[in-house]
């Protein structure tokens, strides 16, 4: 068991300090040059995610409370709210990250190209019906968790080991669960049809290089490593999600969460905001220059 939660730990440590390099980042882009759409909403996932990883179990934010000598009941409502809402955010940000790169690789002929220039517009309303909507929505948190206590006749599932779900009617917790799939499932397709659209519009690019460039050149296009990253993020993230959702939604109708379980579900919640920024980091051109710049600026103050 001590092997697993080294392994968290490793896991939340090279996600934060991943996620928190990329937030840093793009916040100097932001403040210094003309960000693109898709910078202002990676700034938003990016710290989404080191939230994520802060309210991810028993460290962290929890110790930080105890510290403070915060009630126990309070900081279980408080830790659970949080990282409810962020799971939220998260799903919808990539969503909404996918719908932005899809209309900003759209030719200029189709539907989505007249949407073009007022994706900054578009943005502010956007980001404020997403977070409007995740901090309702995560708001019955509030209401079903609580501090452990070793009352019997309460029957609590404790989910940390100082934290616990209290039993919801079976109409509130079939409605929660009915609302949470939904959800997911209209923003997982959206996100999957975006995806497809964009792999699409790549494909056919690659065709029409065919006429200019040699086919040994074109194994190497950026095109194609643009295709198979949005490949690869979509689909590590449709299967990381649902994962993560099959076992919550399983333990809390069986009412029944083991620790093996609990660690399983925190190793596969965290396995996206882990490999997100490291995959940004290496196929993002500014960020290896950005590095390459500082390195030469050290170099030469050496000298």
């Amino acid at each position: 068991m001590s092997l697993f939660k080294n392994v968290l730990y490793f896991q939340a440590g090279l996600g934060i300090l991943a996620n928190t390099f990329l937030l840093f980042f793009y916040s100097l882009i932001i403040l210094g040059h003309r960000p693109k759409p898709t910078d202002l909403i990676s700034c938003q996932l990016t710290f989404v995610h080191i939230m994520m990883f802060l309210t991810g179990g028993d460290i962290w934010l929890t110790d930080i409370f105890e510290a403070l000598n915060i009630e126990n009941d309070f900081k279980c409502k408080i830790i659970f709210y949080i990282s409810r809402l962020m799971r939220g955010l998260s799903i919808c940000t990539t969503c909404f990250l996918s719908v932005v790169q899809a209309v900003t690789i759209s030719p200029s002929t189709s539907l989505l190209a007249r949407f073009k220039h007022r994706l900054k517009m578009y943005m502010i309303y956007a980001f404020f019906c997403i977070w409007c909507f995740n901090l309702f929505y995560s708001s019955n948190q509030i209401f079903y968790v609580g501090g452990f206590t070793n009352v019997s006749e309460i029957n609590q599932m404790k989910v940390t080991k100082s934290c616990s779900l209290f039993p919801k009617n079976y109409i509130i917790r079939g409605l929660i669960l009915t609302v949470s799939i939904s959800r997911d499932i209209f923003l997982v397709g959206i996100m999957l049809t975006t995806s497809t659209y964009m792999v699409i519009i790549l494909h056919r690019h690659r065709r029409q290089c065919k006429y200019l460039h040699s086919i040994s050149h074109l194994s190497a296009s950026p095109e194609k490593r643009a295709t198979k990253t949005i490949l690869l993020l979509v689909v590590f993230f449709v299967v990381m999600y649902w994962v993560d959702f099959i076992i919550s939604s399983t333990s809390v109708l069986l009412w029944m969460y083991d620790p093996v379980t609990l660690i399983v579900q925190k190793f596969v919640m965290h396995a996206y905001p882990t490999i997100t920024p490291l995959v940004q980091i290496s196929s993002d051109k500014r960020i290896i220059i950005m590095l390459e710049n500082m390195h030469s600026k050290h170099h030469q103050s050496s000298l």
